[in-house]
This record gives C-alpha cells, sequence and structure tokens, in this order.
C-alpha cells in the first residue's frame, strides 16, 4: 500500500527520525517561520513552513520519551545512556562538569526498605529458603510473603509512600553529621563545603522501593571548588551510616496504630575509586554509573510483576495479569487511598506503584548536567545537522507561530512494520555507554 503511493521512501525518513519509537505522540497543526526586520520590527515573508496535513503519516510524530523500558525500549534506552552521562559526568567532569569532581570524596550507598514479614528469598550463606526449598533467581515466588494473611501490606504500602520524604530527612542528617564531625555548626558549614548526590528509585521483589546514591563532598561553590581537607571519604561514609540511622519519618496514625518510618538494617556504603579496571576489589566509576542507570529505566512492573499504568477502577485488576502479591498491594494501596487524612498522599493514583510517587531519578543542583540539558544539546546537534544540507538565507530575528493539538498515540500497523526495519537516524539515540 504504502509502496503503490510512493510514500515510502518519505515515511521511512520521518520514522527513522524517531529514533525506534515504539509510541509516539500524533500531533496535527502547522508551524511557520516569519522573518522580522530588526530595524522596523515589520514582520517580512515566511521563511518556513510546515504543516501535518502534508508529512508522510499524515500527522507530526514526537518521541513519547517514555523512561520505562515496558513500555518503549528505544526510549528507555535513550533514558539509560543519558542517566549514564549524567551519572559519569558527577564523577570524572565532563558535559558542563569540572573534571577536580574526580578527585572528590566520592561514595555509592545503597539504601533499603524495613521488613514487613517474613518473604521467599535467595540465602547468601548457602542454606535453603524458610520454606525449605532453594529458589533459584529467576523463581517467581522470590519476594513474595511466606504467609501473606500475616504480611503487613498497610506498613509496606505506606512506607513506599513515605520514602521520598524520608530521603529528604536523610539529606538534611547527613549535612548535620558531616559538620559535626568537622567541628562546624550547620550555619557555618556551607561556607567550608557542599552535599551534592545523586540517586536512583529501585523496586525489590518484595514491592518495596530501596535507594541507590551517589554521595559526594565539593567545595563551597559545588564541583568546581576543592573540598577542605578534612573531607575524606572515611567521614563521608562514617557520616552517611549515622544520618541513615538517625533519619525517620512519622507516618498516619490508621485505627489507632502510629506509623514511623525508617530504613532497613541493611546498608551498603563504599567508596567509589576512579581507576576503570583494578583487581576487582574497589569500586569504579563505570561500574556505579552502569549500575545506577540500569535502574533508571525499570518500574515496578519489572521487579515485582505489577502494572506500568494507572488504574481508573479497582475492578481492573480482575482482568490484570500480576502476581497475587502485587495485587494485595495494590488493594491496600487503594483502600488506604479512599481515607480523607491520607488525600495528599494520592494513594489511588500511585497504586499501580505501589505507593510510591517519587521520582525515579533525582540529584542534587550542583551535582553535574540534567537530563533536560542532554536532551536539549541532542536537538541542537540534529537541527546543525539539517541546517548543513539545507541553505537557509541568515536572519537575525524570526518569528514562529504555531498551533498545535493531540491526534493520539502509537504507529499504524504499516508504520510499525516500517520502523522495526529502520536504522535510527543520528543523533536520536544518545550517546553510547562503551
Amino acid at each position: 500500500m504504502l509502496a503503490s503511493l510512493g510514500t515510502m521512501p518519505e515515511l521511512a525518513r520521518q520514522l527513522s527520525g524517531l529514533g525506534g519509537c515504539t509510541h509516539p505522540v500524533r500531533l496535527d497543526g502547522h508551524r511557520t517561520e516569519y522573518a522580522v526586520d530588526t530595524a522596523t520590527g515589520e514582520i517580512g515573508r515566511a521563511l518556513h513552513h510546515l504543516d501535518s496535513t502534508a508529512l508522510p503519516a499524515g500527522q507530526l510524530l514526537i518521541r513519547c520519551n517514555n523512561r520505562r523500558a515496558t513500555r518503549c525500549p528505544a526510549c528507555a534506552e535513550t533514558y539509560r545512556r543519558d542517566t549514564y552521562h549524567l551519572i559519569t559526568a558527577g564523577l570524572r567532569g565532563g558535559k558542563g562538569t569540572s573534571d577536580q569532581v574526580a578527585t572528590h570524596p566520592r561514595v555509592f550507598a545503597t539504601f533499603t526498605a524495613p521488613g514487613f514479614g517474613p518473604v521467599h528469598n535467595r540465602r547468601t550463606d548457602g542454606r535453603p529458603c524458610r520454606c525449605g526449598a532453594r529458589h533459584n533467581e529467576n523463581d517467581s515466588t522470590l519476594g513474595t510473603p511466606l504467609d501473606p494473611d500475616r504480611y503487613d501490606y498497610e506498613a509496606a504500602v505506606l512506607w513506599n509512600a513515605h520514602a521520598g520524604h524520608l530521603w529528604r530527612r536523610f539529606s538534611i542528617y547527613l549535612r548535620r553529621e558531616i559538620a559535626k564531625r568537622a567541628g562546624l555548626t550547620q550555619r557555618t558549614f556551607r561556607d567550608h563545603a557542599r552535599v551534592s548526590f545523586a540517586k536512583v528509585a529501585e523496586y525489590q521483589k518484595r514491592g518495596a522501593v530501596h535507594f541507590h546514591a551517589v554521595i559526594r563532598i565539593d567545595g563551597p561553590e559545588g564541583g568546581d571548588t576543592t573540598p577542605p581537607t578534612w573531607a575524606t571519604a572515611e567521614l563521608l561514609t562514617d557520616a552517611v551510616q549515622a544520618a541513615a540511622t538517625a533519619a525517620r519519618v512519622d507516618g498516619p496514625t490508621i485505627d489507632g496504630r502510629a506509623h514511623t518510618f525508617t530504613f532497613g538494617r541493611q546498608l551498603d556504603v563504599r567508596t567509589i575509586r576512579s581507576a576503570d579496571f583494578d583487581d576487582g576489589q574497589d569500586l569504579t566509576e563505570r561500574a556505579v554509573a552502569s549500575y545506577i542507570a540500569k535502574y533508571a529505566t525499570k518500574g515496578a512492573e519489572t521487579a515485582t510483576g505489577t502494572l506500568d499504568r494507572p488504574l481508573k477502577f479497582l475492578a481492573e485488576l480482575a482482568q490484570a495479569r500480576i502476581s497475587d502479591h502485587a495485587r494485595r498491594m495494590i488493594r491496600v494501596a487503594w483502600t488506604l487511598g479512599a481515607r480523607p487524612e491520607l488525600a495528599e498522599l494520592r494513594l489511588r493514583a500511585w497504586a499501580h506503584m505501589l505507593g510510591f510517587r517519587g521520582h525515579f531519578s533525582t540529584r542534587s543542583r550542583r551535582y553535574s548536567t540534567t537530563l533536560g540539558a542532554l536532551r536539549t544539546a541532542r536537538a541542537d546537534w540534529r537541527r546543525a545537522q539539517v541546517a548543513a544540507v539545507v541553505e537557509t538565507e541568515p536572519t537575525e530575528t524570526t518569528l514562529v507561530l504555531s498551533h498545535w493539538v493531540f491526534a493520539g498515540t502509537g504507529l499504524s500497523r504499516a508504520e510499525a512494520w516500517l520502523s522495526a526495519s529502520l536504522e535510527p537516524a543520528p543523533g536520536t539515540e544518545g550517546e553510547p555507554t562503551e
């Protein structure tokens, strides 16, 4: 059909610009650029006009930019690459970040959730699970409760809902702990050093969120300034451990039961070394960046078998192909979401995420570059490639008038078939990480 209409080459070029995105946003509308006389302010002739009806697909197609690998593998891969370079820039420098950060004290920390009841697991000491079985790594029962009727689903959902608040409390305590060890007050600490971090949230198989974070001590103005001599990886490790132990958030009281949230007892803090290759004992910059970037594209559905989209009605669970454990957590989140005193947690809106409503990937302001800056640089590069091919008259000022209307998402069967056979256009996939 496409070949008979003579539109296949043009459509192929339009689809290749999506970089493999399988669920693009479709827009109807137009965009026109006009020359503007800078002396008189008069609007001149049209320099360029784009109308969606003239495009091969009949509409403007925009990448969905979904970070979830289960929804759009191509966009998720771009997100993973961007996250890798964001983390790497904060460890080695580059992308507008000073190379000096490579000499600053850095640690990689993993913060886990507390226990809510015994679950099926794989013991590291070689002994069988409490159920008596030795589970393989792909066993679907891993992370599920040994006794679902006694598992504390209410606390598990509320932990996820308060995990972001707990991290913020930890970050406050961390600055206090570092200042105390340096013999400084909290007020004077900011004149000597700054704490920078980047973290990613990951779901454990039991459905509880935990965090992986790169934490760094900089000088008072960030990565461009040298940290004080007392700032060492050992001091930072000690402060992280103390702050994680002290951090707690008071939760709601439900049916007479007061909830308080803390991190779990399993806390892993390791110093990050600069070398890419060593004797296998140290944690390297490359390993940390790869590890964090891997989890940036995974949601609750990857680890726990839950949904990857919000629920409109609880009745939708009847048709959902999800694990019984995830189903119970969603039901509990939905039930708690009906309580007026928990309205600010928006548990029904985030029931598919098992209560967690925070960002999966976050960073402090001075850690490194931003995902937005990386996307902008990629878009600028692509525009420069087009400008090199299409000669345009130089103009100092242009006026852009545009009007776009949402027309749907996804590709037709013919477009999906053609897109799968195409190589993504250069500059659409993000920088390689190898």
